[in-house]
C-alpha cells in the first residue's frame, strides 16, 4: 500500500481506502469463489455492501474503498453483515477526516 491508503479488519471483512479527487465516494467489492462458493451467496453480499455503503456514503470524505471478503467466515444474518459494515464505515472514515464521520 502505498502513503495515501488505509485499511481496516474485521472478522468478515477488509477495507481498503484512498482519498480521490472526485466530490464523491465510489464504492468496489472483491467477493471470491474461494470466500463464498456459490454465487447466490456472493451476489447477497454484494447487495448488503451496496446498501450499507449507499446509506452511510453522505458522511464520507470523497474517497475510494474497495471491499474484500475474507476467506472461510461465515454469515449468519443481514444483520451481523450490516453490522460489521458500520463499525468499519467509522474506522476507515475516522482515518480520513475524524470531525466529519459520525
Amino acid at each position: 500500500m502505498d502513503g495515501g491508503a488505509k485499511a481496516v479488519s474485521a472478522n468478515l471483512f477488509l477495507l481498503l481506502a484512498k482519498k480521490n479527487p472526485f466530490p464523491h465516494s465510489r464504492l468496489g467489492m472483491v467477493i471470491s469463489k474461494k470466500a463464498h462458493k456459490k454465487a447466490v451467496q456472493r451476489n447477497r453480499i454484494k447487495r448488503l455492501i451496496r446498501e450499507s455503503f449507499r446509506t452511510q456514503e453522505a458522511h464520507f470524505p470523497p474517497m475510494d474503498v474497495v471491499v474484500l471478503a475474507k476467506k472461510g467466515q461465515r454469515i449468519e444474518s443481514n444483520l451481523q453483515v450490516f453490522k460489521e459494515l458500520d463499525q468499519l464505515w467509522r474506522d476507515i472514515c475516522a482515518k480520513f477526516a475524524p470531525p466529519s464521520c459520525g
